[in-house]
């Protein structure tokens, strides 16, 4: 497939296509791809907004984003942080005419802006390639349910110990990341106050859990980090 001159990255790397392309013929994925919308977005900007006309799908290609609600009274709650390439959005395609939660760039990110209808008009065709996409949006919201599973069921020791964890097997896949997120975006996704965030993380630290140097944390010992989280 030829690139085109409002190509922001290569489409003939891209994971999506290369998923789609099991299920579907190049004249579907074409028709998918020429509704598409290739963007950047910087760090702090805001993809979707809750309450939005849901009129669209993402693929981010790369980048971190969190999924942001914020209920009647104007209080956060941040569901679940996830890093790219992955099918975001899909939640809404069938079942809402408005976006449920926010969707915010946590890094910068590389995401096609993909059009619903058409999406819709292709995986209604292939029901192989839809139960396969559901499938990999589903296990992204797993992500979600269990964090409200630990926010109902820890103390705040339990639920920063699961967003650390969280964080190093499932965003950053490593033990050693700089924290894009920040202390209060951490207190909004472990429900929270800001102070017990900074308390507990100092602890963690003082204690040789973790290792804090400015922006950049280190899980020394994760062994006692998954202790406490199974502990609560």
């Amino acid at each position: 497939m030829s690139e085109d001159r409002y190509s922001l990255f290569s489409c003939n790397q891209c994971t999506f296509r290369r998923l789609s392309c099991h299920f579907l013929g190049e004249d579907d994925f074409e028709l998918i791809r020429r509704h598409s919308t290739q963007l950047k977005f910087k760090k702090g900007e805001t993809i979707f907004k809750q309450g939005g006309n849901s009129t669209h799908i993402i693929f981010m290609h790369r980048g971190v984003v969190k999924f942001n609600f914020q209920n009647d009274n104007g209080k956060n709650f941040i569901m679940t942080v996830v890093s790219g390439p992955k099918l975001l959005g899909g939640a809404n395609l069938f079942f809402k005419e408005t976006n449920i939660f926010s969707i915010i760039a946590v890094e910068d990110c590389d995401i096609c802006l993909i059009d619903g209808k058409e999406f819709r008009n292709a995986i209604m065709k292939h029901s192989s390639y839809m139960m396969v996409l559901f499938e990999r949006s589903l296990e992204m919201f797993q992500a979600s349910i269990f964090n409200f599973i630990s926010l109902a069921h820890k103390q705040v020791n339990g639920r920063i110990a699961d967003i650390l964890l969280y964080l190093n097997d499932n965003v950053y896949a490593n033990s050693e990341f700089e924290f894009t997120l920040s202390r209060k975006e951490i207190a909004e996704f472990a429900a929270c106050s800001h102070e017990n965030v900074i308390n507990t993380l100092s602890r963690f630290n003082k204690e040789g859990i973790v290792r804090l140097e400015g922006k950049k944390i280190s899980i020394v010992d994760k062994a006692k980090l998954t202790e406490i989280s199974k502990k609560g």
